[in-house]
């Protein structure tokens, strides 16, 4: 009998995970001949022609909702793309996503693939917890860079301090502050952090402290404490109202959704907020503000727990979030669909002559009358 070999952190992190690029095939073929088939097929034909309809319309808003474990999955460079080519206006997304995966590779460190698979893994869990390996499904993480991040997002914070005071800050300036704290000190280092802070392209992670950004404000916050230093908060209602801005500042928006959860709703939900704003100032609490007038989501759950991330577009327009004229709901697992979709895109042009809105800019004018 052979004994099982024995797994070294080295050999366990050895294989990077590498991200797609879109623009190195073209994938209008595929979305041509799935128009004419059934299922998941036809329903991401649908998507893809909704989404061109989107860059096409040259008034219209993007915004792109990450949910689930994206960036880790090897899509980094696809939504870098798309923010480069003025696809992508505004980003609402989970902590994971945005700090945790991209922020963590834009500081040099990389997601690695697991030997084998989830259901016979060569290393079982509480292994990998002894050996500071954290698990994503059948993707690896070194925890001592997960700590090299938590310490950075600190950094951060401290310089955003010094610059600015303490206060209460909005999640999409301080993703721009770690933006810029790419820019100057891991320039080569591709990141859409990095990227869309370049494009002024917002970033908003409504529940920030459910990843890095977490560990590094109780840092920040418990060590100005100690030394009676002014610190800063996580100020989630400056979100939404930021957020809701982009609405008035751009009537007609879109939605492109990965996953569910926090973020679905959160960018849905700011055709409401406007709603009521616009009453305060003597207007109609429905009507005087345009629903979403495209949305696309992606998604492996279920509608019939009622829960929102399986939720339909059709649902949302009851609540008077979503129009139903151009939406179109895809079920399927998106690290397989999204790079069909998003090649599809980007070579059918739609987007050329789109100009960026650049809303960070309006938002920080904004902040500045504040």
């Amino acid at each position: 009998m052979t004994s099982a070999p024995r797994w070294t952190k080295k050999d366990l992190l050895s294989t990077p995970v590498e991200h797609i690029d879109i623009t190195s095939f073209d994938a209008r073929p595929i979305i041509d001949a799935y128009r004419n088939m059934a299922y998941s097929s036809r329903t991401l034909a649908k998507a893809a022609d909704i989404y061109s309809m989107m860059l096409a319309d040259k008034g219209c808003g993007v915004i792109l909702t990450l949910a689930g474990s994206m960036i880790s999955a090897g899509l980094k460079k696809a939504v870098i793309t798309m923010l480069e080519h003025n696809m992508i206006d505004a980003i609402v997304s989970t902590g994971a996503n945005i700090v945790d995966q991209d922020f963590f590779e834009g500081l040099g460190f990389k997601h690695y693939i697991a030997p084998g698979s989830p259901e016979a893994p060569p290393v079982d869990d509480p292994t990998l917890r002894d050996m500071m390996i954290d698990r994503i499904y059948d993707t690896y993480i070194d925890e001592d860079d997960l700590r090299a991040c938590d310490d950075a997002t600190k950094k951060v914070f401290d310089q955003f301090v010094e610059e600015r005071g303490a206060g209460a800050y909005s999640s999409r300036e301080l993703v721009d502050a770690m933006g810029a704290y790419l820019v100057r000190h891991h320039a080569k280092n591709e990141s859409l952090v990095k990227t869309a802070h370049q494009k002024r392209v917002p970033i908003f992670v409504p529940a920030f402290s459910d990843c890095s950004a977490g560990f590094g404000i109780v840092l920040h916050q418990v060590e100005a404490k100690e030394q009676g230093k002014p610190m800063l908060a996580f100020d989630s209602g400056a979100d939404f109202r930021e957020l809701t801005e982009i609405k008035f500042a751009c009537q007609d928006t879109g939605l492109l959704m990965m996953g569910g959860g926090v973020p679905k709703n959160f960018a849905q939900d700011i055709v409401v907020a406007a709603e009521l704003l616009n009453e305060r100032k003597g207007g109609k609490a429905r009507g005087d503000i345009g629903m979403h007038k495209y949305a696309i989501q992606f998604t492996v759950a279920d509608s019939r727990d009622g829960a929102l991330s399986g939720s339909t577009l059709r649902e949302a327009c009851s609540w008077g979030k979503v129009d139903v004229v151009h939406e179109q709901m895809v079920f399927g697992e998106y690290s397989a669909l999204f790079p069909i979709f998003a090649s599809d895109a980007y070579h059918r042009g739609a987007w050329k002559g789109r100009k960026g809105f650049k809303f960070a800019d309006v938002l920080d004018k904004e902040t500045a009358k504040a």
